[in-house]
């Protein structure tokens, strides 16, 4: 089973409600047994277009990852999110098979 992905790119215009989004979405991602890849680190664009908070969420498998992007406790999260930023989000699956050698 392949593990499931959020790409989140992030302008945030309001930190103080941003950290309260952070923190609602604190309790979905525990839930759904996520684990921060990259979180807003430094970061440089070297192609195309980007935003300002670049973070990669891991779930278990893209199922659960979608689970949690459209459970209860995350669509809440996410209406205070919008209020205090610009976001572009994909849910992606994992990839499992041959690499590069």
């Amino acid at each position: 089973m392949n593990k499931g992905y959020w790409i989140l790119r992030i302008d945030v215009s309001d930190s103080d409600q941003f950290n309260q989004y952070s923190q609602a979405a604190a309790i979905a991602l525990k839930k759904y047994d996520a684990k921060f890849i990259i979180r807003a680190g430094k970061s440089e664009c070297v192609e195309g277009e980007t935003r300002l908070r670049n973070t990669v969420i891991e779930f278990p498998s893209y199922q659960l990852a979608l689970d949690c992007w459209k459970s209860p406790e995350y669509q809440a999260a996410i209406d205070i999110r919008k209020h205090a930023s610009i976001a572009d989000v994909v849910v992606i699956e994992g990839h499992d098979g041959p690499q590069p050698k």
